[in-house]
């Protein structure tokens, strides 16, 4: 029989529960986030290099993803498409395997939508905590990184559809062995590391540390050495991402060609898109892009509180109110509109 919620109390949100369990629980995106940042910003610059970067983009990412087909009987039909919007959706997927071949086992340590207007001057990158607490098509009440585990991808994405009402466009999925490749061909990234400790062999002093593949990985995967535990860990996550972003998209690398379509290409290789997503249509989306960083907006879905399954196991309480809120923006195309209500996420 499928779990369910424990009954309110201070474990589900109440006023009662500490400030440090509420921050810890709205964590930044994990691996997948540091990825996604890149490639939505990296993409903002795609026009400048069109005829360079196509071909790197193209050439090199991986396709072999299936989106969901038909229902099977008895389950809700997939949310229809909106083509009077214009807008995209994008599910980012990070896998926790450290085999690139078999990147659709396991669970995933990221769940993201990144959502594009239909102007194309506006993204917003969403996240969904692994531990939301949701209806998982065919398998009853788990936790949302649990799709993935039982269905993969197609799953992963029928799962949000269901929640969100909103179709899903794409999906992409970059495993642990791509996020190591991704540090690797930057040639390292450089933070300041306010804490210093220990984890899985390396060693991580106070003040500025250079990361690379299997450092930067335990750098942003940490928590047990830390302080804070996941506070100080989801620091460390924003640093990467800001440390990754600066350097692919720092002015002398934008403004060399060979360089930039370098960044772009080893991007590309990391990362395995659905089959539906064509060359044609990733080359039309890049080039129709008038993003600058300030246009990109970072949140959560909406969470009500915590609790327990009546299995003992720790989950997030979806706040159905505010995310049909989020689902009609993301329908709608009035996702501006909601981050000025909910400026927090």
């Amino acid at each position: 029989m499928p779990e369910t919620p424990a009954p309110a109390g201070p474990d589900a949100g109440s006023a009662s529960t500490p400030v440090r369990t509420r921050r810890r629980r709205r964590l930044w995106p994990r691996l997948l986030a540091v990825v996604a940042g890149v490639v939505v910003l990296a993409l903002v610059a795609v026009g400048v290099y069109a005829w360079r970067v196509d071909s790197g983009l193209t050439s090199n990412i991986n396709r072999g993803i299936d989106l969901p087909g038909d229902a099977p009987s008895g389950e809700s039909a997939r949310p229809s498409a909106e083509p009077e919007t214009g807008t995209l959706n994008y599910v980012l997927l990070g896998s926790d395997s450290r085999d690139p071949e078999d990147e659709g086992d396991g669970r995933s340590d990221s769940i993201m939508v990144v959502h594009l207007n239909k102007e194309r001057d506006q993204a917003s990158i969403i996240s969904f905590p692994r531990d939301m607490y949701v209806d998982i098509p065919g398998h009853g009440k788990s936790k949302i990184n649990d799709a993935y585990a039982f269905g993969g991808p197609a799953l992963a994405v029928r799962t949000l559809e269901q929640l969100t009402n909103v179709r899903m466009d794409h999906v992409v999925l970059v495993g642990l062995e791509g996020f190591i490749g991704l540090t690797e061909d930057l040639g390292g990234v450089t933070v300041t590391n306010k804490t210093a400790f220990s984890s899985h062999g390396f060693d991580y002093p106070k003040g500025k540390v250079t990361l690379q593949g299997e450092k930067a990985l335990w750098f942003v995967r940490e928590r047990h050495s830390l302080p804070n535990g996941d506070l100080d860990r989801a620091e460390n996550q924003r640093n990467v991402i800001k440390a990754i972003v600066a350097k692919g998209l720092s002015a002398d690398v934008i403004s060399d060609p060979a360089r930039f379509t370098g960044f772009i290409t080893n991007l590309a290789k990391h990362l395995t898109v659905d089959n539906s997503l064509t060359d044609a249509e990733i080359r039309r989306t890049a080039l129709s892009l008038r993003l600058r960083a300030q246009d990109i907006t970072l949140l959560q879905a909406p969470l009500s509180g915590f609790g327990t399954t009546a299995g003992g196991q720790s989950i997030d309480v979806v706040d159905t109110t505010k995310l049909a809120e989020l689902s009609e923006a993301l329908k709608k195309d009035t996702m501006e509109a909601y981050v000025k209500k909910y400026p927090e996420g």
